[in-house]
């Protein structure tokens, strides 16, 4: 669109994680509020990154992948609704992911909702739609927008390789409507274009290990991966408790997935003390078993 700018954004909503002083500040929550998100650099360190990309990349996990495309490319993923008691677990339990998210959303109780690994092949992973979280979370049968993702970057992410795009204060506009594209969903284009004339379009540059936690109603998407690298992010997503699914077995549209189960947080420390991936706990979602699309 002529005149639209694309815009890094190095100030308003990014922040720095230090192990010794970090705390989820007003300044933070301001900008989770006004933006629809946040971006905290260096949340995993270079030892646990060995160890969550060790786990994300075993056979255990790999073989659940099943492909999303956004119309004419691929993008790999694997989509799981239980921490389990592992590596990728704990990450999604431990004080700095789960505790941080919690503190941004209000500082009510949260839970696990699922997680997913999302795999951008060099040159030909594929493109995510413009779409709200909660556009998928609506069709689950989830009543209210009272849930947020956190986007972890398990490679460099830039605009080259297909990096995450947000329309920054978009999750003010309330939920959009979306429609099936590919195996994707994709909100309102028309709207979408109208958004993009109001609020500014921000490429989230991201190192591995940087986190983002953002509103489950933030228009987001990322273009494809014309690099020559991968592109891989591990995604959770959390609900509150007080915000349960009204879709039960045999409605048309249920997709197998547990209701409330609390989450138990872990210290930051259990990313040292825990290894390996236990595959038996984690409910991994089938392809044809994901009924959100329909």
């Amino acid at each position: 669109m002529a005149g639209l700018v694309l815009r890094r954004d190095r100030h308003a909503s990014v922040f720095t994680y230090d192990e010794k002083t970090f705390a989820v500040t007003q300044s933070m929550k301001d900008a989770y509020n006004d933006n629809g998100y946040v971006l905290i650099r260096n949340v995993l360190n270079d030892a646990e990154m060995t160890k969550l990309k060790a786990g994300l990349e075993s056979p255990g996990i790999q073989k659940h992948a099943y492909n999303t495309s956004d119309g004419s490319r691929d993008t790999r993923m694997v989509l799981w609704f239980h921490c389990g008691d592992d590596m990728t677990g704990a990450v999604a339990s431990c004080e700095k992911i789960a505790g941080t998210m919690e503190k941004l959303m209000g500082g009510d109780e949260v839970y696990h909702l699922s997680s997913k690994l999302l795999m951008k092949a060099p040159q030909t992973g594929g493109s995510f739609l413009w779409h709200q979280d909660y556009g998928y979370f609506y069709k689950w049968g989830y009543m209210y927008p009272n849930n947020a993702s956190v986007f972890i970057a398990i490679d460099d992410c830039n605009l080259d390789n297909g990096c995450l795009q947000v329309l920054r204060g978009s999750h003010k506009m309330g939920r959009v409507d979306h429609i099936p594209v590919g195996k994707q969903l994709s909100a309102d284009p028309e709207r979408v274009e109208e958004a993009k004339k109001r609020l500014d379009l921000i490429a989230v540059d991201m190192k591995a290990g940087d986190v983002l936690y953002f509103n489950s109603n933030l228009l987001h998407c990322s273009g494809p991966n014309k690099s020559n690298s991968r592109r891989w992010s591990y995604v959770i997503a959390y609900n509150e408790r007080s915000n349960l699914s009204y879709m039960t077995k045999g409605h048309l549209q249920y997709t197998p997935h547990p209701l409330y189960t609390p989450l138990v947080k872990v210290p930051n420390s259990k990313l040292i003390t825990c290894d390996g991936v236990i595959t038996d706990q984690k409910w991994f979602l089938k392809a044809e078993e994901d009924k959100a699309r329909d």
